[in-house]
């Protein structure tokens, strides 16, 4: 259990539609669009804008990030596979959105070996696991303890059902012999909104996201 909860790492990469056209032109002579698959304030949504400013100096051209979250990642993905083959439509890419998601629900939507083309790896960001600062515990060994003591008491928020924190939450309870409850969320945003709101006492999350709560005392952490 220890390699999957004390060092999971999530991968960002940015991919494209699979069959790039050849743009008539100078490339880029318009917008771009680069599509987040989760709702905003989640960790692939910093990075994406950090990726988007960079772009924008680089192609001299406007980058707008688009949002479009809900079932785990698997709806913005499916408008990144959909779009015109033109170069013109980016899209965020987690170990969620890649690997889980055609494992979880099949590749009748999208099938990412097939639609879509990685162009390049963006982060390879830790992880931390995080309690509401109401949770009394304040390392690891005690946390351990309070669940097992309190089964199905607390909750986890996680950015939606098969994401990647929803795996990580189901083989804790597996591995760890405890009951935590698994509360769905559009995106890592939301999620962590809730758990620094108390509504979920438990949360995982990357630490490019989590960093500013967790510096401001809103959440706090137990291991990474």
């Amino acid at each position: 259990m220890k390699s999957r909860l004390l060092h999971a790492f999530v991968c960002a990469a940015l991919v494209g539609v699979s069959s790039l056209a050849h743009a008539q032109g100078i490339y880029p002579s318009q917008p771009v669009r680069l599509i987040v698959p989760f709702a905003p304030g989640g960790s692939t949504d910093v990075l994406a804008r950090a990726v988007a400013d960079g772009l924008r100096k680089e192609l001299g051209q406007s980058v707008v990030v688009e949002n479009r979250a809900g079932a785990g990642g698997l709806i913005g993905t499916e408008a990144v596979a959909r779009a015109e083959p033109d170069g013109y439509t980016l899209g965020m890419a987690t170990v969620s959105t890649m690997a889980v998601n055609p494992l979880l629900y099949g590749t009748a939507r999208v099938d990412p070996a097939k639609q879509l083309t990685a162009v390049g790896s963006v982060a390879n960001v830790p992880v931390v696991w995080m309690v509401n600062p109401a949770f009394p515990a304040t390392d690891f060994a005690q946390f351990l303890a309070e669940l097992r003591a309190h089964p199905g008491k607390y909750s986890f928020g996680s950015p939606g059902v098969g994401s990647l924190g929803h795996l990580n939450l189901a083989a804790m309870n597996a591995d760890l012999q405890v009951e935590v409850l698994h509360v769905p969320y559009r995106g890592m945003g939301p999620a962590l909104t809730a758990a620094v709101g108390g509504e979920v006492q438990v949360q995982q999350d990357q630490y490019a996201s989590a960093q500013s709560l967790i510096k401001a005392g809103k959440l706090r952490p137990i291991a990474v």
